[in-house]
């Protein structure tokens, strides 16, 4: 990797971590090291010619785009101008055209191995009292997300088949694995959002690396699958998820536990298509599972009873309320997941290539970490668990303090790290147990009819009745 200026590159390595309060002075503060940087930048081979977008501003300039309101391209080119100008240097063009290109020309592996690496680092370096029992635990789940409707993400990304060529979305199938402890990203897997292989269980057998030895790994019931479980014990990892709606379990059999908790043996089925005879022969003979079922007495709950399965065996380390209240916070994938789609606004991608597609989720990915670590430091100075911070009310914080984090002299910086953590710890989620709420909106819709053919050909027929 060869930079035009040494000191320039510092320059904007140090503004990049500045923007996300990435101070070697505060806790966490050093998961996007300048070391890490150079390390995935290298990784790239990347040339780096004299131009205003080099691979540092065109990615400190993506993560503007992606955390802003205003999701445009234009708008990000507006803010690197305010930022160029203010700094006393002459204005880029606010043609979107250059900062568009730098976004094609950095390689996908860029966006990938920072986000990875600053969702992993974050979870490691948790302390061991946000944890489950001391335990590290890995929260799988999956959703999709929608991109523009050109020929090119059609082609990689089908839209539904429900839906007629030219008024449909382009979909995508995203998996993603959670930190339970700190909510980091961990990883990500995507692919089309129907198809033969194309399905959560599929996605984690892409992830299973990201699972190691001595880790929990915690799902809903989808995927309770007996060979994605084997897998997943055959490298030592535990699991706790939800018994599949179509196992039943008869708590008459098995080596009893106590009420309604046995330990039984699931025999090996049949060879899947997608799996090798030398795996399926690698893998035990039967299953040892625990099944704990639990009641939920609380009005408004759909779910009267819980049935849960788990490798955890041992009833005086593991009882079943610990497993009952850990599958009850399974639940955080679903918030995280709401951060990342309808805070970041992750839901409907801008991108109209799949390969900027890939580098648009990657880039929220890394957003989301860098947001979370801001919220680490504000939990571990404030002796807070992590959980009880709003991430909406941290990226408005952080929003809001980033002009300030950049024309801030260094020596006035830590005063301006505490102010800023603490107004984050203020923002606390309130405490709601047992929430009942109708899953139904209040506001109305407009009353537009839905757009039941092309655009294009609704447009014709428009003008058709008006020359008419």
């Amino acid at each position: 990797m060869r930079h035009f200026s040494q000191g320039r590159f510092t320059q904007q390595m140090n503004l990049l971590r500045q923007q996300f309060v990435q101070s070697s002075e505060l806790p966490f503060g050093d998961l996007l090291s300048s070391a890490a940087i150079t390390q995935v930048l290298a990784a790239a081979k990347l040339v780096v010619a004299d131009r205003i977008y080099t691979p540092l501003t065109t990615l400190l300039v993506f993560l503007w785009q992606v955390t802003s309101q205003d999701h445009s391209c234009r708008q990000a080119v507006a803010k690197l101008i305010a930022h160029r100008v203010g700094r006393g240097e002459p204005a880029c063009s606010p043609e979107t055209g250059g900062y568009c290109t730098a976004r094609k020309r950095l390689p996908e592996s860029v966006f990938a191995d920072l986000a990875r690496h600053t969702g992993r680092e974050l979870d490691a370096r948790s302390p061991s009292d946000w944890r489950w029992k001391k335990r590290v635990v890995k929260v799988f789940d999956g959703s999709t997300v929608s991109m523009p409707d050109t020929p090119a993400n059609q082609g990689e990304y089908p839209q539904p088949a429900s839906q007629q060529p030219g008024i449909g979305f382009p979909l995508a199938r995203i998996a993603v694995v959670f930190s339970l402890a700190c909510g980091a990203v961990l990883d990500l897997a995507l692919c089309q959002w129907t198809g033969k292989g194309h399905s959560e269980l599929g996605l984690l057998r892409l992830l299973l690396s990201v699972f190691q030895p001595g880790d929990v790994m915690l799902a809903d019931r989808y995927l309770c699958s007996w060979f994605e479980l084997a897998l997943l014990r055959r490298g030592e990892v535990d699991f706790v998820a939800r018994l599949h709606h179509r196992r039943r379990a008869d708590f008459r059999r098995g080596r009893r536990l106590g009420p309604d908790d046995h330990v039984v043996h699931w025999p090996k089925p049949p060879r899947p298509e997608w799996m090798d005879e030398a795996t399926y022969d690698a893998l035990p003979a039967e299953l040892e599972v625990r099944e704990v079922r639990t009641c939920v007495p609380l009005p408004g709950f759909r779910t009267r009873a819980v049935i849960v399965a788990t490798s955890l065996v041992d009833h005086e380390t593991y009882s079943a309320a610990d497993l009952a209240e850990l599958y009850r916070q399974r639940w955080h994938a679903e918030l995280d997941l709401r951060c990342l789609k309808a805070t970041l606004q992750m839901d409907q991608l801008r991108c109209k290539t799949p390969e900027l597609v890939r580098k648009e989720i990657w880039t929220h990915l890394l957003a989301y970490n860098l947001i979370r670590t801001v919220m680490a430091q504000a939990a571990h100075r404030h002796q807070l668990p992590p959980r009880t911070i709003s991430f909406k009310g941290a990226l408005q914080t952080l929003t809001a303090f980033q002009p300030l984090l950049e024309s801030t002299r260094p020596t006035d910086l830590a005063c301006l790290h505490a102010q800023l953590l603490q107004a984050i710890a203020t923002h606390r989620v309130a405490d709601r147990p047992n929430r009942c709420e109708p899953r139904a909106r209040k506001r109305r819709p407009k009353p537009y009819p839905l757009l039941t053919q092309p655009r294009a050909q609704a447009r014709r027929a428009l003008l058709r009745n008006d020359l008419r």
